[in-house]
């Protein structure tokens, strides 16, 4: 199944698409990868496609001078699959006209799709294509749209928007993460100052307050805390509870806590509890979900206010 989706429709665009290294045939440079699949100058073109000697059929429509893509690499692409004139996968439909962002791997098979991304540099578009027969062959699967023996095509309409080492990604992220935790931290002073909290903060950026210090033990990494929660958004919307019947689960929530079961913030908030405690823990968005919205009851990079109980501690088995 996993080789049917990355041939037809590249659904590993929406976690991590696979890659090959062959290098493009233009004057395009990069350090040579002593692992490169291609190690023979490609076939001469046929109606304006070239064929690799893996199997993948291109055409480069448009070639900027630039680095091409290598496995590793953090790319941003638009892509159309079409057979005929039906539009198999679309990401400018499915994504609201924003690329598709994912880093490249090596590919299933060989002949796969995903090697002519490693024929573009940024700003390129090519079209690429291949046979049904071969399709089929490769998932070992046949769909019922599938007409085997007849010349059917597959093609692919790629624009390569951007490419981004692993460093590169790295540092971004960095950045990005370091401004939005300002960002969170200038928002909860305003939100204490408001609301006359005081709150303690944490190396991380955690801020939290114990309304009730209880007088059991204090759990360690790897204990299974067990604990009533209320999450509130700064607007004070409550996104999730199990306390409250309507969000359908209100018996107490186990977890081993510091084993990145939970949000970061939760790791090292209940660490700060004694068995028997209650109190609110003041999440930033980075020990949240950061930009990754789990809800529409959660938007992008929202700072999370939880009213907890810790109501037990279960040692890890030694």
């Amino acid at each position: 199944m996993k080789k049917t989706l990355s041939v037809l429709c590249l659904a590993a665009l929406a976690s991590a698409s696979a890659s090959a290294q062959s290098k493009k045939t233009t004057s395009k440079k990069h350090a040579p990868d002593p692992s490169a699949a291609v190690t023979t100058a490609p076939a001469p073109p046929a109606d304006g496609f070239t064929k690799s000697p893996n199997g993948l059929e291109y055409k480069i429509i448009k070639d900027l001078p630039g680095t091409t893509a290598r496995f590793g690499d953090f790319i941003s692409v638009h892509l159309i699959s079409k057979v005929g004139d039906s539009v198999l996968f679309s990401t400018p439909q499915m994504m609201n006209g924003n690329t598709a962002d994912f880093q490249l791997q090596m590919p299933p098979t060989r002949g796969d799709v995903t090697e002519g991304f490693t024929f573009m540099s940024a700003g390129d578009s090519a079209i690429f294509r291949m046979s049904i027969d071969s399709i089929a062959k490769m998932s070992g699967q046949v769909l019922p749209w599938m007409k085997l023996g007849q010349g059917q095509m597959i093609m692919y309409h790629v624009q390569m928007v951007s490419i981004k080492t692993a460093e590169e990604k790295q540092k971004e992220a960095a950045a990005a993460a370091a401004a939005q935790k300002a960002t969170d931290d200038k928002l909860l002073q305003e939100y204490f100052a408001k609301n006359n909290i005081k709150a303690t903060k944490t190396e991380s950026g955690l801020y939290y307050t114990i309304k009730k210090q209880g007088k059991g033990v204090a759990p360690q990494k790897g204990d299974t805390v067990v604990a009533n929660y209320t999450g509130k958004t700064m607007n004070g919307e409550t996104f999730d509870s199990n306390q409250d019947p309507k969000f359908n689960h209100v018996e107490p929530f186990p977890f081993p806590v510091g084993a990145q079961r939970v949000i970061a913030g939760w790791d090292e908030g209940f660490l700060l509890f004694k068995k028997g405690s209650t109190g609110t823990l003041y999440i930033p968005s980075t020990l949240a979900y950061g930009a990754n919205s789990p809800s529409p009851a959660i938007p992008a990079n929202s700072i999370l206010i939880f009213d907890v109980e810790l109501v037990d501690v279960k040692p890890a088995k030694k």
